[in-house]
């Protein structure tokens, strides 16, 4: 039986619009650097400190500037170029958030509903920090706490952990947070790659939906991944077929 669902938030939970791609796309783009799509698919589920530092080396940042003033590869200016970047990439989400808010994708608020209504744990994981995921949440109006009056259980965010997906570490913290033992008990869905990575990698039940960018066959390539076509789908799913 299912104690425990951990959800990714942005594309799986809530329809952002695509501000959180674009948003890191364009300010990791502002250092003069190239982003692929298949790189930035791949860390978008990701710690977005992280992810902006990947997607630097990725482009082939080292250390100079968006006028091609290159100094070599200089570990301290390209982490003074990660923080830059992330406070940019926080700016640029924050303008597009207020020109056109997040919302949830249909059916999920009454499926996270529906899975507290059976005695089931429901948290949220995400790859921002907290001081993104806080006012996010605020604006959709969805609290934590026990009882139908709030919305969740607990939300985990990458600064509480060692490290963000595909690293177990906030699965592991939901369960902390909610009182779950046994990880087999755990069913964690997302729409990337690193959200199932980080669900196999936890021991829990990986589900990949698609909201997010993935295709179905994307999604299915990898490993003891459940497929579904939302979160809404969730408590419909038939866990011992899983």
């Amino acid at each position: 039986m299912i104690q425990l669902a951990a959800f990714d938030i942005a594309g799986t939970t809530v329809d952002d619009h695509g501000h959180v791609y674009r948003a890191l796309e364009d300010a990791v783009r502002e250092n003069g650097v190239d982003v692929r799509p298949e790189d930035l698919q791949t860390w978008m589920g990701a710690d977005k400190v992280e992810a902006i530092r990947a997607l630097l080396r990725l482009g082939g940042y080292a250390g100079g500037d968006a006028s091609g003033d290159a100094r070599g590869i200089d570990a301290l200016a390209i982490e003074n170029t990660v923080a830059t970047t992330f406070e940019r990439f926080r700016a640029l989400l924050a303008e597009r958030y207020a020109a056109e808010p997040p919302s949830p994708f249909a059916g999920v608020v009454e499926a996270l509903a529906e899975l507290r209504g059976r005695g089931i744990k429901v948290a949220l994981t995400t790859g921002f920090s907290a001081d993104v995921a806080a006012p996010l949440l605020e604006t959709l109006g969805w609290t934590v706490g026990e009882g139908a009056a709030h919305t969740l259980d607990a939300v985990v965010t990458t600064s509480e952990v060692a490290a963000g997906r595909p690293a177990p570490y906030m699965i592991h913290r939901a369960m902390e947070k909610t009182g779950v033992f046994d990880v087999r008990s755990v069913l964690a869905a997302g729409d990337t790659v690193v959200d199932v990575q980080a669900a196999r990698n936890a021991g829990a039940i990986a589900v990949g939906v698609l909201t997010g960018k993935l295709t179905r066959e994307e999604l299915e390539s990898q490993p003891g991944v459940v497929v579904l076509d939302s979160v809404a789908d969730v408590p419909a799913l038939d866990i011992t077929q899983a």
